[in-house]
């Protein structure tokens, strides 16, 4: 990755209701625009009549078109991340079934704006707030995988590290990818398929297993 550019980072971080409301206002405005016009059409004009404010008010925000988009993809990068409640349920079932809810979270994640979402993944420069999003959400979510391995008893990869590095990478990858294609797959035929592989792969061989035999993980 490109190391960030500190020329996308916002000009105003809000620190009042009103400032924060007038900035989730310009973002929305810019998701609907670029979507509706695509993103070398989606100019700050545009961005700032449908925000219904002046373009100076919105620079006071935000100095150009493309730190607003590298706004959206941390925002979505962060609405990916299990919190609490939205954790999906991988405490119980087969391996199958707990390979399932994360890849179902995945999808869904990814369900709505397959538009905006392409728009993000071809377009958005690399920002300083883009750069840490990405290396914590992906850290945070290497760890939580890695911990629901361990405790199902099914998994026999012997490197517990290795392979939660590799299932966040394909499942994040193919989400993203396929998603955000002009023709996606139908829902069920992408999870169906990453739900198989993954599961397999995590099941391995049994001789694998007996051959590690209490090896720690």
């Amino acid at each position: 990755m490109a190391p960030p550019d500190r020329r996308l980072t916002p000009r105003r971080k809000p620190r009042q209701v009103r400032a924060e409301l007038t900035r989730e206002r310009i973002l929305g405005a810019a998701a609907h625009v670029f979507t509706e016009y695509g993103y070398a059409a989606g100019t700050t004009n545009r961005i700032a009549e449908h925000a219904r404010m002046s373009i100076g008010s919105l620079y006071q925000y935000f100095p150009n078109k493309d730190a607003i988009l590298a706004e959206l993809l941390v925002r979505h990068i962060d609405r990916g991340a299990w919190a609490g409640a939205e954790e999906p349920d991988t405490t119980s079932g087969s391996l199958e079934d707990v390979v399932r809810s994360l890849v179902r979270d995945a999808i869904d994640h990814h369900r709505d704006g397959p538009q905006l979402l392409r728009i993000m993944i071809e377009e958005a420069p690399v920002s300083p707030a883009l750069s840490e999003a990405i290396e914590r959400h992906g850290a945070a979510r290497v760890t939580q995988v890695r911990e629901v391995f361990a405790r199902h008893p099914d998994v026999r990869v012997r490197d517990l590290d290795m392979a939660a590095e590799l299932v966040v990478g394909a499942v994040e990858l193919n989400t993203h990818k396929l998603m955000a294609a002009p023709n996606p797959p139908q829902v069920e035929r992408l999870e169906a398929e990453l739900v198989a592989m993954i599961t397999r792969y995590l099941g391995g061989d049994r001789s694998t297993a007996e051959e590690r035999g209490s090896d720690p993980r």
